[in-house]
């Protein structure tokens, strides 16, 4: 069991508030067509000037630790730009995005990332402690500012023996479009390669059950809601995301396929997305607006 936090430790964290860092990264073809791969899409390959899908930058400005610098569980060790929390589960749970008008990131850029740490907060609950960091992004190219991003990072404590499971929410059942993925570890495996994510929950079976403790490997936050917007792309190919925002809600496992659903609203720009678990328990719920 983690060591509680204590007022001294929660100022020491929150000191990083402010902090900002820059990194630079070319957008490549390679990358775009094997994520289209990776996803089932038979797109047209990628040339310079070819528009980069909606959350796909995340395939770029990878943190390229040294694996001398990893963790057991296989992710960098706590500290440098992101506070150093000491509770041991850490997930991406959740972000707000808008993209500029006119100015898509495209294949053949060099884009800038500018990151800033905009709040270290504190919470105990029934779930025990939680740390949650919201960290701000802004990508430029030379055309410049493309996208602004709010990333959420929650870190908590490993649940005690005896611990109550969160109540689950069912998911609802209004979708106007809906497709089965399957999260096989093949499916994984490519999408932590991809986006040089070495979690051991993602890939490692013997370590995700024996070690933390679940039931299977765990579906990456990102790639669900790449799915997500993957779904209304295919089903609605003329729309423009102007502005996405997504929350997790419960993990996902590769123990059984799951569903993506969207809900096109009746105002004709806000589009409903969400995915179910094979049990029907909401696991992310998103909004689309569209330009």
């Amino acid at each position: 069991m983690s060591t509680p936090l204590t007022p001294q430790d929660l100022a020491h964290l929150q000191s990083w508030q402010g902090r900002s860092e820059s990194e630079h990264d070319s957008i490549t073809a390679a990358p775009v067509r094997a994520l289209s791969a990776t996803l089932d899409r038979d797109d047209v390959a990628p040339t310079a000037g070819t528009p980069l899908p909606p959350l796909w930058h995340w395939l770029y400005f990878l943190p390229q630790h040294r694996q001398s610098e990893l963790g057991p569980d296989g992710h960098a060790q706590r500290g440098g730009f992101l506070p150093p929390v000491p509770l041991p589960r850490r997930m991406w749970a959740g972000g707000r995005l808008a993209w500029e008008p006119g100015n898509t990131l495209q294949v053949g850029d060099a884009a800038e990332r500018r990151s800033t740490i905009a709040s270290v907060a504190h919470k105990a609950g029934r779930s025990g402690e939680l740390v949650f960091v919201l960290v701000r992004h802004a990508l430029h190219n030379a055309r410049g500012l493309a996208l602004t991003e709010e990333h959420d990072i929650v870190y908590r404590a490993a649940p005690a023996p005896g611990d109550a499971a969160p109540v689950p929410t069912p998911a609802p059942q209004d979708a106007a479009f809906s497709r089965r993925i399957v999260p096989d570890a093949t499916l994984l495996f490519r999408y932590s390669a991809l986006t040089f994510n070495g979690h051991r929950i993602h890939y490692d079976r013997s370590y995700v059950t024996e070690v933390e403790g679940y039931p299977g490997l765990i579906v990456h936050g990102p790639l669900i809601a790449t799915l997500l917007i993957d779904l209304l792309r295919r089903e609605m190919p003329g729309a423009t995301v102007a502005r996405f925002e997504f929350r997790a809600v419960r993990p996902t496992f590769d123990t059984a396929p799951f569903r993506v659903h969207g809900r096109p609203d009746a105002d004709g720009r806000t589009v409903h997305l969400w995915a179910e678990d094979a049990d029907g328990w909401l696991t992310m719920q998103a909004t689309a607006t569209l330009g």
